[in-house]
């Protein structure tokens, strides 16, 4: 089978840099996809993606289709044949359909009976005749939100099509797609080279537009920049904010990317890093700078599209330009700083935080009254706690983060030292909204931590008082994210807090504002179900959170000294057993329909191996007590599995269900009551 390179390129228009690498991979998937569906052969195939360009590569890709028998089977035999046995017309129908006639039909026999058989050979496609089909449907299934048309044309694409390349070899496949015809032509660099390349073979794919100035693959390209920018802080002795997103952006901008180095004035430093940094990023695209003591730079690198002659002209361009945007975060700076936080909670009043649950100024008012108890029930300053509440939404108010939402509460830090409020009140305005993203950091203080729970348990009460939870992919509240930073806030931070009576304060704040009777239910069960996925994402099997989930534990730290202590269990010679001896008890128990005793009772035993449990375990509970008590969940399971070779020989050698009505509920009020030992860590009865 003759093999070789397939090359396929849509050349446009600048495409959406964000959704470039999208792009890329959805059209490198679904046209992989389809060859695979075809059962052609290949060894390997890889995406490129540039700004003005989409394409995939398939090396020693299988040229033809292999050849197939097709069966295709007619009327069964009593219906292609009459009593004198010729065709019916059924059977001739048939056989003309197949190119045949009857006569030189085959025959299938089973068991179930005989029917008319055709085999045909069904000759395999070609590259030729399949490829421009297999783009068509790869561009049509392009995740594309808002299509454009251009021209006079109707067809539509996320950007203006100009050049269609369908290449296997040396060999241009014929053929068009958004009503481009296929050529080897490619487009080079917009400003480095006039005009359209030729490619004289797919395998020279990248060499070609590496000599028109286009780097095509997005890897070595985004790679380079990485490097480089590296490299120009390196000469800086400093370091380069390099975060995923800006580093791919810049990348799906650039085809032919050159780093420098730009300037701008001291002075400008005197605002609080966090919005230059943002204003940098997030509306220049270039990356700040850091000295090796972690302070900002009055530096930028940035990446251009061009390699200037005159790099000097580019810099001076680039800083003129990053000017007036710092210019604008000073000014917010010093007018914010005219007006105290506390002189805005007024303007609060007049921003919903959500029509039925009032204003962002009810909302303060309630996180602080949470933030009060919290920090009370840590032993925290509540007086501090209170104060950081009721100011946590202040900034929101400012100039600064109504141009620089990025940077809330970071900046209520720095104008509550201005105002001249404590550390403590200060740093929990930046700590409220830790953790913004999985792996975020967590707050740095329990004022801090008292303030982001109050602000989480105060979102999920309110939204789920309502009747308004999140459903599906929509959680315009981000409840489901509110709810794993609560988790883990309590968990790393080590806070003996308990869900249950949070939800209680929290609920009484709201007044008469919620509709939902079954708030405090519906907010536990929904922050139960992300224990699960906060846990899996540990690598914690699921049938040992399943075990913690039934016991219901409304503490999160209580809940994850449970889910430690039974995966540690579950890691016992015994675990198995002991599981399947708790499984057993609970289908007996859920069976009987009469009252157990409150102990058990040594006078209605009858057998030694009841009595040889009774005692082990009478022995043990004296021991368990305090291990419960101290929630030292490890070392009590450690205990009762001990117990594994009395309770096998009571399950071997004892009748559980004895006909004498007392004996058999004084042998299970025994098992009850191991059961319930277990039970005050987990259902270890639902371990796999």
């Amino acid at each position: 089978m003759n093999t070789n390179t397939l090359l396929i390129e849509l050349g446009t228009e600048e495409l959406p840099p964000k959704a470039l690498k999208t792009l890329a991979t959805a059209f490198y998937n679904s046209i992989t996809e389809q060859l695979t569906a075809a059962n052609l052969g290949y060894t390997e195939a890889k995406w490129f993606a540039t700004p003005r360009r989409l394409a995939v590569m398939v090396k020693q890709l299988e040229q033809q289709q292999a050849d197939k028998v097709v069966e295709k089977r007619g009327p069964a035999a009593n219906v292609a044949f009459d009593a004198e046995g010729n065709a019916t017309k059924a059977a001739q129908g048939w056989a003309r359909s197949n190119g045949i006639t009857v006569e030189q039909a085959e025959r299938l026999v089973t068991d179930k009976g005989e029917w008319l058989l055709h085999k045909a050979t069904q000759k395999g496609q070609s590259i030729n005749d399949l490829i421009t089909a297999i783009v068509q449907n790869a561009v049509a299934k392009l995740p594309i939100p808002k299509p454009m048309r251009w021209g006079s044309s109707r067809i539509q694409f996320i950007r203006p099509v100009h050049t269609l390349t369908m290449m296997y070899g040396d060999e241009v496949i014929a053929g068009e797609v958004l009503g481009i015809q296929s050529a080897n032509e490619l487009q080079g660099h917009r400003f480095h080279f006039d005009g359209n390349i030729t490619l004289d073979h797919a395998d020279n794919y990248e060499a070609t537009l590496e000599s028109a100035h286009v780097i095509a693959d997005y890897e070595v390209r985004r790679n380079k920049i990485i490097a480089d920018v590296n490299a120009a802080a390196a000469e800086l002795n400093a370091t380069a904010l390099l975060d995923d997103e800006l580093v791919d952006e810049v990348t799906s901008i650039n085809e032919w990317p050159s780093v420098l180095v730009g300037s701008f004035d001291d002075d400008f430093l005197n605002v609080p890093a966090e919005p230059l940094i943002y204003s940098m990023k997030d509306h220049q695209k270039y990356f700040p700078v850091m000295a090796k003591n972690d302070e900002l730079l009055a530096k930028f690198i940035f990446v251009t599209n061009i390699e200037s002659k005159q790099p000097a002209e580019v810099i001076r361009g680039n800083e003129k330009v990053i000017r007036p945007r710092l210019a604008d975060a000073e000014f917010f700076f010093k007018t914010d700083k005219k007006q105290s936080l506390e002189s805005r909670l007024a303007s609060l009043e007049n921003v919903l935080f959500q029509k039925q649950l009032g204003t962002l100024k009810d909302k303060s008012e309630r996180i602080a009254t949470l933030s009060k108890h919290i920090a009370s029930s840590l032993n925290e300053n509540a007086d501090n706690a209170y104060r950081a509440g009721l100011l946590s939404k202040t900034d929101l108010m400012s100039d600064m983060v109504l141009e620089f939402p990025q940077v809330q509460g970071t900046m209520g830090k720095y104008y509550a030292q201005n105002d001249g409020e404590t550390a403590d009140v200060a740093q929990a305005l930046e700590d409220q909204y830790r953790p913004r993203f999985a792996g975020d950091s967590l707050p740095k203080g329990n004022i801090g931590a008292s303030v982001a729970i109050a602000d989480k348990v105060d979102s999920l009460v309110g939204i789920f008082g309502i009747n308004q939870p999140p459903k599906g992919d929509k959680d315009p509240f981000a409840l489901r994210r509110a709810a794993i930073g609560l988790i883990r806030i309590i968990i790393e931070k080590q806070l003996a807090l308990d869900i249950a009576d949070l939800l209680a304060v929290s609920i009484e704040s709201y007044g008469n504002k919620l509709s939902n009777d079954n708030t405090a239910a519906d907010v536990i069960e929904f922050i139960m179900g992300r224990f699960r996925s906060f846990y899996q994402e540990q690598g914690i099997s699921v049938d040992v959170i399943q075990a913690v989930l039934a016991n219901k534990p409304t503490a999160p730290l209580d809940f994850d000294q449970r889910v430690q202590a039974v995966s540690y269990f579950r890691t016992l010679d015994e675990s198995q057993a002991l599981a399947a001896a708790n499984k057993r008890v609970g289908n007996i128990l859920a069976k009987f329909e009469g009252e157990l005793f409150s102990e058990f009772n040594f006078d209605l035993a009858t057998e030694s191996f009841e009595i040889d449990l009774a005692n082990a375990y009478n022995a043990l509970n004296a021991e368990l007590a305090p291990l419960f008590a101290n929630k030292e969940y490890q070392q009590a399971l450690t205990k009762l599995a001990s117990l594994r070779e009395p309770i096998d020989a009571f399950f071997d050698n004892v009748m559980v269900m004895a006909d004498d009505e007392q004996v058999k509920t004084n042998r299970l009020t025994l098992l009850s009551k191991l059961r319930a030992s277990f039970f005050n860590v987990a259902d270890i009865s639902l371990l796999q």
